[in-house]
């Protein structure tokens, strides 16, 4: 069964053509990679996948459903859940409560005026927390916590929309060594325990070549490969554009 499917997906700025008529199946339980140069409209196709951007042709399918003209709220809603190339969370909020605000998201219950949100979902936030290692943190300001731990609180926020697809904008980007391979492990993990389908974009190639299933390659914005690590790898045009070799 497909999780995603984007056919046709063309999103322009202007005169740029920022993602050109883009077909792209996710099979449910995949771990799927979409890799490419700078520029070459890897957030843009996320943006539009998860309904941050309208595009002017083409469709998005999740689990069967058309994502027109959804908003982005509505889509977390159906069960698709994303992270992005910048840390996105409340820095001067403590650990738990980046996640508790999460949580009260995704339950309505935000805007009740009647409701004392301070003692709700405490178990959930920190069962959250303890999946993504940082349970000893909760009382700590977010914005205190290193980079690394950063990404792993806003890994936390998108799984409180307990999502069944999970987009990962760059997951290890800015991080060192060895805070990529602690990241990738707990990605692996959480994706194994959650049994979660995973789309994501990712320039560090070991990492791409390390966990994923299939592989598309994007270039000006079109698909120019899509396939098996191995296949990718050896794919002569992917060589030459993307991984500079001749």
């Amino acid at each position: 069964m497909m999780m995603l499917e984007v056919e046709n997906a063309t999103k322009m700025f202007g005169g740029f053509v920022a993602v050109n008529k883009v077909n792209l199946t996710v099979a449910e339980g995949e771990t799927h990679a979409i890799i490419g140069p700078n520029g070459a409209g890897k957030t843009t196709l996320f943006n539009v996948v998860s309904g941050l951007i309208t595009p002017e042709e083409g469709s998005v399918t999740f689990r069967g459903k058309k994502l027109n003209k959804m908003r982005p709220h509505d889509i977390v809603n159906v069960g698709m859940a994303r992270s992005f190339q910048r840390v996105n969370i409340f820095p001067r909020k403590t650990v738990f409560e980046n996640v508790q605000v999460a949580l009260l998201v995704h339950a309505k219950l935000h805007f009740n005026p009647f409701r004392q949100a301070a003692k709700l979902y405490h178990d959930e936030g920190m069962e959250l927390l303890a999946l993504v290692n940082l349970e000893d943190e909760a009382d700590r300001r977010a914005g205190e916590l290193a980079y690394g731990r950063q990404k792993q609180l806003e890994l936390a926020v998108a799984l409180a929309a307990n999502p069944k697809l999970l987009l990962l904008d760059e997951p290890t980007a800015g991080m060192s060594i060895s805070e990529t391979k602690a990241s990738i492990a707990l990605i692996n993990e959480i994706v194994e325990k959650r049994n979660l389908t995973l789309l994501f974009t990712e320039h560090d190639m070991n990492v791409v070549f390390e966990i994923a299933d299939r592989i598309s390659v994007l270039h000006h914005g079109e698909i120019i490969a899509t396939g098996l690590p191995d296949e990718v790898r050896d794919n002569e045009e992917v060589k030459r554009i993307y991984l500079g070799k001749e």
